[in-house]
């Protein structure tokens, strides 16, 4: 298992990169266009529940696939691992890493503050998972969203005089996007495979 996972996060690592360039150059976008927390906010509550909703349909469809358990223990791993990963990600280390460089930091838990959008995304993502339970879901795709929302929770809920900041917040989405989401998508999902996880190949999604 530690060898595999050395290998996903060799294989996660350009993904990750190309995702936390895209946040930084964003982030230059919302400091040059000057644009609101409040428009950052909406951008959050858009993509933390479709991040939510993605991180829910490949580990609900693993166990589906592989174990062939019952709806409700398929479901409850697919809430547990997105709305977990999800909430960590994207908003609890986001806002210690602000904390830590010294931002004036709002503390907000998507899945309590708008737990009427992101529970509702995390049961589409386990209905999907579950009724066609395949893993071909791209990666690059999932990285990318993490990434941002993770990004728009600073800009949101964060305020400070961004631009010296970059690099910090570069190395923070690089690594938090490259530990979280590979343990997320590998060492939770297989925590439940038993015997079965040889056959869980992670480069189909």
């Amino acid at each position: 298992m530690l060898r595999r996972i050395g290998s996903e996060l060799a294989r996660h690592a350009p993904f990750t990169a190309i995702g936390a360039v895209t946040g930084i150059a964003i982030m230059a976008i919302v400091i040059w266009a000057n644009i609101s927390q409040s428009t950052s906010e909406i951008i959050f509550y858009i993509l933390h529940p479709t991040h939510v909703l993605l991180s829910a349909i490949v580990p609900t469809a693993m166990y589906r696939q592989y174990r062939g358990g019952k709806f409700w223990a398929a479901a409850l791993i697919g809430y547990t691992s997105s709305v977990g990963i999800a909430t960590l990600h994207d908003s609890i280390v986001p806002y210690l890493a602000g904390e830590s460089l010294g931002v004036s930091m709002q503390f907000q838990i998507g899945f309590i503050e708008k737990w009427w959008l992101v529970n509702p995304a995390a049961f589409v993502g386990i209905a999907i998972g579950y009724l066609r339970p395949t893993t071909k879901l791209p990666h690059a795709a999932h990285v990318l969203v993490s990434t941002w929302a993770s990004l728009f929770y600073f800009t949101a809920f964060g305020v400070a005089n961004w631009l010296p900041l970059l690099p910090f917040i570069f190395l923070y989405l690089f690594v938090a996007v490259w530990l979280i989401c590979c343990f997320g998508d590998i060492v939770y999902p297989n925590l439940f495979l038993g015997g079965a996880q040889h056959l869980y190949d992670e480069g189909h999604h």
